[in-house]
């Protein structure tokens, strides 16, 4: 389970309220953008898991 993309929970997919859409603000170029979407399984090397309280728990 751990190879399948879930963009939902990267820190890298962000908002953009101009388009009113989510996006990847890592830059892909074309053949990484096609690997991502065209296998099931495939491990994103860019993905980040969006955990906002990491630092605060750095603090402590």
């Amino acid at each position: 389970m751990s190879n399948i993309v879930n963009c939902e929970s990267c820190g890298n997919y962000l908002y953009d309220e101009e388009f009113d859409e989510y996006y990847c603000s890592m830059n892909l170029d074309e053949d990484e953008y096609g690997r991502l979407f065209s296998y099931s399984e495939y491990k994103c090397p860019y993905y980040q898991f969006a955990d906002e309280y990491q630092v605060v728990r750095k603090q402590i």
